[in-house]
């Protein structure tokens, strides 16, 4: 058995591309092996910032033979027709095929036995096919290559069974990149081209040439290097995994480095120095026993040097003085002028060119935030709304000018040195949050509603103007900040009726005069029904209605997908209609998942399916409609029909009040207790009696059965694998 290993070598690859890139070089080579019948044990990769490896253990020497059977025509075919199928298979008489009965008269069969080549020869058309479909994100031309690629890449290691294939990659015209079994270590320490005759070799070289190909072994190392430099100076590093992967893509040979911050700095809020060191720097922040930042700072280079790293410290102490010297300046400037006194300057920034101004979105966020403190426990409405009103000030900042990502926090800041009440400081900096499913989510009552109101402004606002999400794409954040509403309600506990929200939200731009919304929410009532002269105030709730919510049920199956909660369940009781607080949503669903979870309720479900097919099929062929009706009981012939319409208004009767007075798991128990009743009813009774009248009766009681379930739950849009 063979290796094959396989090196592409090119200028720095970013390192938010490096580790997709690796899995994506080892799906293309395993697919096309795969297809080409060549089979392997293992294929493994490693990336760094110059090369993309990938080694496929145990391959064999050549693809396997083939033996192939084709069915041809007929025996007593035109001849021309024989002829071509002969010509098809390789084959110059029809001796050579074999004539056999299929039981659909005598065909001629011609059995073809290719041979494997030698895998030699297969791999370059393989790995040139792998490099031509490589999908980055973002590539580019250079040179006179037609081949776009990441970067411009300087060869390609190709080595199989310890010699270099033979072939190249096509560079246009008749230039190659020649493959090779040649590669070079650390750009600088150890720049010399070496021979390599399989990925043991290749991987041992590389570290005697200061290069550790591996991106695991790398992180690891630059983690137990910070840890130790942190240690000595009795400091811990401050825990920051993305940056962790970001500087493992950035080196070869990582050396890790301590520098220090002068203590004029310090002064700083340290969001500042850590955000100036991490975002601009790539440096990792450090803090001593009690979690305050420290005056030092860990860089991790790429090289070792005579002097240990001192005039890469001097230099990177040097860029960072620059860097807070800036910040302290901004600092001191922008506490000269009052968040209140910024505000003017919200209207002259744009939120989005139908949506107007961020001084608009502020106005609109304000009032929503006052209406939504009233459903909030806790919440004091005038706190809520003067956060609103300031949530977005520290935007004119010369500080967030430099540090976008210190947006809402150095308006906490601000606001407390103001003299503000800590609650609307606190609602400053929260109001963003949560930005992702690891973000915190606000707990404090004005918070909520800060964030609640930016986050619902944002969504009916461009769904209004149908600038919804689309596939992958979603270049207003529409579906975090979807997710984002979900958790503030759900981890709350708050009791909002969603469309009556939303309705406030798409009105709010339309009372200040906004076309686009208008006419986007006018243009929704007319597709579902409305006229062209409806009001705007009740149009809008016809299209919060319709696509927004349908959006938060899809969004609400991804939060609730991680509690083990279905997906299906949460559109059956989304498709009710008239159930928009989430969390008598949620308890209602996870009331329905343990029905359908129990033996009952599989069985409930298997009967309701079999009385809507009856009914379904039974209404097709009789061009008419059985759920208007009651059935007449005074028709009932049988025992099983008497007790099934008795069980269905009683249990339907329990359900209802114990839905409306949220008691979801007692409502589901009595749709279970129709289990009994249903099952003898399709074991004794033939709905499609001879008799006209019975038949219909029967036919309305089974309606029933669809309406009382129906009534709790659409079950309809239970998958079948609920049943048992």
């Amino acid at each position: 058995m063979s290796e094959l290993l396989l090196e592409l070598f090119s200028e720095e690859i970013p390192a938010r591309m490096q580790a997709r890139a690796a899995e994506d070089l080892q799906r293309l080579m395993s697919d096309k092996l795969h297809a080409a019948g060549i089979h392997f044990t293992l294929a493994r990769t490693y990336v760094t910032p110059r090369r993309l490896t990938l080694v496929v253990e145990e391959l064999p020497a050549a693809q396997p033979d083939v033996r192939e059977e084709r069915k041809g025509p007929r025996v007593g075919s035109p001849q021309p027709a024989i002829d071509g199928f002969l010509k098809s298979v390789g084959l110059k008489s029809v001796k050579e095929c074999e004539e056999r009965d299929t039981g659909k008269g005598v065909f001629y069969f011609a059995t073809t036995e290719k041979k494997g080549r030698p895998l030699a020869e297969v791999l370059p058309g393989v790995i040139v096919e792998c490099i031509q479909q490589m999908p980055w994100p973002k590539s580019m031309r250079f040179a006179d290559w037609t081949q776009r690629w990441v970067r411009p890449l300087h060869h390609v290691l190709a080595v199989f069974d310890g010699a270099a294939l033979e072939g190249g990659v096509p560079m246009g015209g008749n230039a190659k990149l020649a493959f090779t079994a040649r590669t070079r270590g650390h750009r600088f320490l150890s720049p010399n081209e070496f021979n390599v005759a399989n990925s043991t070799d290749y991987l041992a070289k590389l570290k005697a040439a200061r290069v550790i190909p591996d991106p695991r072994e790398r992180r690891g190392l630059i983690q137990a290097q910070c840890r130790d430099r942190a240690l000595k100076e009795g400091l811990t590093v401050k825990p920051d995994d993305g940056l962790l992967d970001e500087v493992t893509g950035l080196v070869e040979w990582p050396v890790v480095l301590m520098g220090r911050i002068d203590p004029q700095y310090m002064t700083l809020p340290p969001e500042v120095l850590t955000t100036s060191m991490r975002t601009h720097q790539k440096y990792f922040a450090l803090q001593d026993k009690n979690g305050t930042v420290a005056a030092r700072f860990l860089v991790v280079a790429n090289m070792d040097t005579v002097d240990k790293g001192a005039q890469i410290v001097a230099g990177n102490e040097r860029v960072l003085r620059a860097r807070l010297s800036d910040a302290i300046f901004f600092w001191q400037q922008d506490q000269k002028v009052k968040l209140a006194d910024r505000l003017p300057a919200l209207n002259d920034i744009i939120f989005h060119a139908q949506l107007g101004t961020v001084g608009q979105k502020v106005a609109r966020i304000g009032a929503l935030a006052r209406h939504l403190a009233g459903l909030i426990p806790g919440c004091d409405a005038d706190q809520a709304a003067e956060a609103a009103r300031l949530a977005k000030a520290d935007l004119t900042t010369g500080m967030v000018g430099e540090f976008p990502e210190l947006q809402g926090i150095m308006g906490r800041y601000y606001a407390g040195i103001e003299g503000h009440a800590p609650e609307i400081a606190d609602a400053i900096a929260e109001h963003y949050r949560p930005l992702g499913p690891n973000d915190l989510c606000p707990s404090a009552p004005a918070s909520v509603a800060v964030a609640l109101a930016d986050k619902i402004d944002s969504l009916a606002g461009f769904f209004a103007i149908d600038e919804k999400p689309t596939g992958s794409k979603d270049p207003f954040a529409l579906r975090r900040a979807a997710l984002g509403v979900i958790r503030l309600i759900l981890e709350n506990g708050l009791r909002l009726k969603l469309r009556d929200v939303f309705s406030m939200a798409a009105k709010a731009y339309i009372d200040q005069g906004n076309v686009a919304v208008e006419q986007g929410v006018k243009r929704r009532a007319q597709a579902e029904g409305g006229t062209a002269k409806e009001a705007a105030a009740a149009a809008v709730h016809a299209y919060q209605m319709s696509d927004l919510l349908e959006f938060f049920a899809d969004r609400l199956k991804v939060a609730l997908k991680e509690q083990g909660v279905r997906h299906d369940l949460i559109a059956a009781v989304f498709a009710l209609g008239d159930e928009d607080d989430l969390v008598r949503l949620t308890a209602r669903v996870k009331a329905l998942q343990d029905l359908v979870e129990s033996e009952a309720g599989a069985n409930l479900i298997a009967a309701y399916r079999r009385a809507s097919n009856i009914v379904r099929i039974e209404e097709k062929k009789d061009s008419a409609r059985y759920d208007g009706v009651a059935a007449d009981p005074a028709k009932f012939t049988q025992e099983e029909e008497k007790k099934l319409f008795q069980a269905l208004e009683q249990e339907a009767q329990v359900a209802r009040g114990r839905v409306a007075g949220e008691e979801f798991v007692a409502a589901m128990g009595a749709l279970a207790n129709l289990r009994a009743p249903i099952d003898a009813f399709f074991d004794r009774v033939t709905v499609n009696d001879p008799d006209p009248s019975l038949r219909s009766n029967r036919l309305r009681l089974l309606s029933t059965i669809r309406a009382t379930l129906n009534a709790v739950a659409d079950f309809s849009k239970i998958e079948a694998k609920a049943e048992a």
